[in-house]
């Protein structure tokens, strides 16, 4: 029987150039809600930028009109204006809210320039939270948290990408990536080395944040990015991230054992999965005791989603399931059903940004 697939948000539809960056939950009432950047004009990540919203009440079979969760907007929210708002880290509480983290910059606030100390605090990345609780129908008005969740020094700055996760605790926890100013003579801080990684979090369901652990390091070697985290059965916090430096991996991780505050160790390269320099995802399933991994398998280029699988807390891993032989980028998973796992993923023929597809896959594949 053929996998079952659709197709929430495509390019040049809807009032938006590109859709980018998804992430995606299940809402109390078992909706799912697929979130992504609504890029305006363009494909790139810097300007007119909406998060945008689709529900799906039948499992990602079929999804709803588009709406916009999140946008970019003047200082006391009440009226849109030309910027980013982007990075959408949403999370399902057991209180029955859904928690969205993210982040806003002015629309010509590029990554290259906030890297090179071109762009003041009020124009760079500030990161905000609000809360819907009817399961996405409706949101909050948004509250800046910025204050308590980046250091004075961090230039560039994001969330995620791909969904956050309440631990068993109730502790909310949003991986997150930084970068901080350039030390050696010549550089201007968009070198790769000057990137790192931290987590936020909030043990009062979203009311107040802190920092946790921080790794930044300018070695070269591994130097973390776009993180996503997953906890594991004893509780412990496992945490895979992008590297785009020159270690023997584009993928590394990390382990916590007390809920984020700290790693156990720095992030290390992780050789045993392939991925060309890319976001990924993970997700432990608890029943079957499986921890999934999504990500393109091509070690150079932006192809092949695959689904890996590992047995002990992401030691190992293996490859469970291939997605799609074509272009690919960005994904998140998400548990739909007992019997069933969601792929939200970037893909297309031509290219990986054409649409963003949702799979619906057996967990009798993965397990």
């Amino acid at each position: 029987m053929p996998y079952e697939s659709s197709v929430p948000f495509r390019a040049g539809s809807e009032g938006y150039a590109s859709f980018r960056i998804p992430a995606v939950v299940r809402a109390p009432d078992g909706a799912l809600l697929a979130f992504a950047e609504g890029r305006v004009d363009s494909a790139q990540d810097s300007g007119a930028i909406d998060i945008v919203l689709k529900r799906s009440t039948d499992g990602g079979r079929h999804w709803g009109p588009l709406s916009v969760a999140a946008r970019y907007s003047d200082e006391d929210g009440t009226d849109p204006v030309k910027g980013t708002a982007g990075n959408p880290a949403p999370v399902t509480l057991a209180d029955g809210r859904v928690l969205l983290v993210f982040v806003r910059s002015a629309a010509d606030a590029t990554e290259e320039r906030i890297r090179r100390g071109e762009v003041g605090a009020a124009e760079g990345r500030r990161v905000w939270v609000q809360h819907s609780e009817d399961a996405g129908l409706a949101w909050s008005a948004p509250r800046e948290i910025t204050a308590t969740t980046k250091q004075a020094d961090w230039r560039w700055y994001a969330t995620t990408p791909g969904h956050a996760l309440q631990l068993g605790s109730g502790r909310v926890l949003v991986p997150a990536n930084h970068s901080t100013p350039p030390t050696t003579p010549g550089d201007d801080g968009t070198e790769g080395r000057y990137n790192g990684g931290h987590d936020l979090l909030s043990d009062d369901g979203g009311a107040t944040w802190r920092i946790g652990y921080v790794d930044d390091n300018p070695d070269g070697w591994v130097n973390v990015n776009e993180t996503t985290a997953a906890e594991l059965p004893d509780g412990t916090v496992y945490f895979n991230t992008r590297n785009d430096s020159d270690a023997p991996a584009h993928r590394a991780d990390a382990r916590s054992t007390d809920g984020g505050e700290t790693l156990t160790a720095p992030f290390s390269p992780q050789p045993r999965l392939t991925t060309p320099v890319v976001q990924g995802s993970v997700l432990h399933l608890r029943d079957p005791d499986v921890l999934l991994f999504s990500a393109p398998s091509d070690p150079a280029t932006r192809h092949r989603m695959s689904v890996r699988a590992s047995t002990d807390g992401g030691a190992t891993w293996r490859e469970a399931h291939t997605v799609d032989e074509r272009r690919a980028a960005y994904s998140d998973l998400v548990r739909v059903d007992e019997e069933t796992v969601g792929l939200l993923y970037e893909t297309g023929d031509a290219g990986a940004y054409e649409t963003i597809t949702f799979r619906r896959i057996p967990v009798t594949d993965l397990g």
